[in-house]
C-alpha cells in the first residue's frame, strides 16, 4: 500500500461525506438543535460506526452477505426502521421548543453509531472502493492505519460541521424556523428509511 492509495481513499470519503444523506442530515439537525457538543459527540458516534464499516470491508463481511443475503435482509431493514422511527419522532417534535438541557453526551453517540450502523449498504460502498483503490493482500498494520485514518476523517469533518453550525447565530436562525426544518429533515430521513426497506 502506498500513499497515494490512502489519498486517493480519502478523497473518495470526502466527497461521500460531504453528499447529502442520512449521517450528514443526522449531524447537522443535532448540532444546531443541541449545540457543537452533541454535534461532536454525534459525528464521534457516526464515525466509529463508519470506521467499523470499513473494518468489516476490510474483513470480507462482503462475502458473509453474499453467502447468506438474509444477514444483509436483516441490517437493512433495521436499519431502514430506525430511520423511519427518526422521521416519526423528528416530525411529531417539530412544533415542540427546545429545552434548555443539551443532549447527553453518551445519547449523542449511540444515535450517531444506530444511524451509521444502520445502513448495512456502507460496507458495500467501503468494499468497492477499497477493491479499487487498495491492492490485495494488505498486512495488518496497513488495515489497522486504514481504519484508523477513516475515523480520524470522519471525527474531523463532522467537528467543522459541529463548529460552524453550532453557532449561536445558527442555533437562532434554526430556533426560528424550527418547525419547517425538521418536517424537511423528517421527510428525508423517512425517504431514505423507505428507499433503503423498498430497495431490492
Amino acid at each position: 500500500m502506498s500513499w497515494e492509495n490512502l489519498l486517493a481513499f480519502n478523497a473518495v470519503l470526502i466527497a461521500a461525506l460531504a453528499s447529502p444523506g442520512a449521517a450528514l442530515l443526522y449531524a447537522m439537525k443535532t448540532t444546531v438543535a443541541s449545540g457543537r457538543a452533541a454535534g461532536i459527540a454525534t459525528g464521534i458516534g457516526l464515525g466509529t460506526a463508519a470506521a467499523c464499516w470499513t473494518l468489516a470491508a476490510l474483513l470480507g463481511l462482503e462475502s458473509l452477505f453474499r453467502l447468506f443475503p438474509w444477514t444483509y435482509t436483516l441490517l437493512k431493514i433495521g436499519g431502514a426502521l430506525y430511520l423511519i422511527w427518526l422521521a416519526i419522532q423528528t416530525w411529531r417534535h417539530a412544533r415542540t421548543a427546545l429545552g434548555e438541557s443539551p443532549t447527553p453526551h453518551g445519547r449523542a453517540v449511540l444515535s450517531g453509531l444506530l444511524v451509521n450502523f444502520g445502513n448495512p449498504k456502507s460496507v458495500l460502498f467501503a468494499a468497492a472502493v477499497i477493491v479499487v483503490v487498495f491492492p490485495q493482500g494488505l498486512t495488518g498494520p496497513e488495515i489497522g492505519l486504514i481504519v484508523a485514518n477513516h475515523w480520524v476523517l470522519e471525527i474531523l469533518f463532522y467537528t467543522l460541521i459541529a463548529l460552524l453550525l453550532g453557532a449561536p447565530a445558527a442555533r437562532r436562525r434554526y430556533l426560528g424556523l424550527k418547525p419547517v426544518l425538521d418536517r424537511i429533515a423528517a421527510t428525508l430521513l423517512g425517504a431514505l428509511g423507505l428507499r433503503l426497506l423498498l430497495e431490492r
